[in-house]
């Protein structure tokens, strides 16, 4: 009997993986059709505009937890940032912690910090014609106001504290500190804010495909092991990144001139964005949502992708000479990097909704970057290519809005438009 059941046993074992192996088969075949199936279906219904859904369902388990500023009760009511009061305000800070970020940035035990590096503060205007990028140098000595404490939010606040460095409100008190104190020192509400470590402004620059950089002069980092040759260079990943972080290498080696530096950068991430269509495109807005959401800490009021896309896509329209990026006017005091007078009509620009314009005198020796002799700005090109038009009928002034008068700002304030195409002045390690 025994015999009887090990021959039934070894009967079994050797014919059944067969059929089991056929119908696996069959199985597997079907399984993938449909996958393919559902994912030309969410690709279609992205391409048709319905981002939302299918962004959080493929982005819920990789979006980083979010951070609560304590203002998002001035959301309440908006139905989308176009609806905002005074226009968009959003605060990006670049924080040089390692925690997380590998063996490329120095040991994240013995090296790292908290510090915010890089403050900038976006704005949009209510009516999507101009936008500001405010530069704020991470030396200069700000008021901190009370802030919630993010050891213990229930308890106590954190005193407010006067005269501390920029980049040291981060470790303070986190996020909504930094937000709070920019909020006191320009005058506007902030309602959206992120936080961006080392490998996300890597995965970002990626996200966006690669920006094209003029480089005036080779630059020479050994600092963060950048070395560019001059010309025009196609920055993506890590390179992107060093460049954003490059001090030595760039104008006199301060931080003042790293924030010329990164206004290049940043004015080439505007023109290639608005030229190669991305700003229109909600499939290429979703992979940058996507990027952000898996590299940045962000405020409870940005963790919905649409909300997102639709600052991104605020901006595509906007005349690229209307978009300007701007240092935050210092100047020092008994060895102290202070806001300059100058500050407050930046404050005033952006407090009344207005843009700005340049002093067409503003001081050279201050930029990390050079005019590019070889470069047309967007703006110039506009007019040469407009076809002449007829003179167009008069038009009722009661019912044409009337353009928001331009803030003139005072020769020390130094800055670009995104129209503006200049090149990184560059430094080799022999002039360091």
């Amino acid at each position: 009997m025994a015999e009887e059941l090990r021959s039934s046993a070894r009967r079994a074992a050797s014919s059944t993986p067969v059929v089991r192996h056929g119908r696996l088969k069959r199985r597997s075949i079907w399984r993938t059709l449909a996958k393919v199936t559902v994912t030309l279906v969410v690709v279609t219904a992205v391409s048709g505009m319905s981002v939302a859904a299918y962004a959080a369902w493929d982005l819920a388990n990789t979006a980083k937890p979010s951070v609560t500023l304590g203002n998002e009760d001035m959301l309440e009511g908006v139905p989308d940032v176009g609806a905002i009061d005074g226009g968009v305000n959003l605060l990006l800070i670049g924080s040089d912690s390692r925690e997380g970020q590998g063996d490329g940035f120095g040991d994240p035990d013995e090296e790292t910090a908290v510090l915010n590096d890089v403050t900038m503060l976006l704005h949009i205007s209510e009516d999507h014609t101009n936008a500001s990028v405010i530069s704020f140098p991470r030396d200069m000595l700000v008021d901190v106001p009370a802030c919630v404490d993010p050891e213990d939010p229930a308890g106590d606040p954190l005193y407010e504290q006067y005269g501390v460095k920029m980049n040291s409100v981060l470790s303070l008190g986190g996020m909504p500190c930094v937000v709070k104190t920019v909020e006191q020192l320009v005058g506007v509400p902030i309602l959206f804010a992120g936080t961006v470590q080392f490998l996300g402004v890597a995965g970002l620059s990626e996200a966006v495909g690669g920006v094209p950089v003029c480089i005036a002069e080779p630059i020479e980092d050994e600092h963060t092991d950048l070395y560019l040759p001059a010309g025009m260079q196609e920055l993506s990943g890590m390179q992107a990144l060093q460049f954003l972080r490059t001090r030595h290498g760039v104008g006199d080696g301060s931080d003042l001139g790293r924030i010329s530096n990164q206004q290049v950068f940043m004015s080439a991430l505007a023109r290639t964005l608005q030229s190669n269509g991305t700003l229109s495109d909600p499939v290429k807005l979703y992979g940058i949502a996507k990027a952000a959401l898996a590299n940045m800490e962000l405020s409870d009021s940005l963790m919905d992708p649409t909300t997102m896309i639709s600052i991104a896509s605020a901006l595509k329209d906007t005349d690229l000479s209307k978009i300007a990026f701007i240092q935050y006017p210092t100047g020092y005091s008994d060895g102290d990097l202070l806001p300059s007078e100058s500050a407050e009509i930046v404050n005033t620009a952006l407090q009344n909704d207005l843009p700005v314009t340049f002093d067409p005198e503003a001081d050279e020796a201050a930029f990390a970057s050079a005019g590019d002799p070889t470069a047309v700005d967007a703006a110039p090109e506009a007019e040469a290519e407009a076809p002449v038009e007829e003179e167009a009928p008069a038009v009722d002034d009661a019912t044409t809005p009337t353009p928001p008068t331009a803030e003139a700002l005072p020769s020390d304030v130094t800055g670009q438009t995104a129209a503006e195409t200049r090149c990184s002045a560059g430094r080799t390690l022999e002039d360091q």
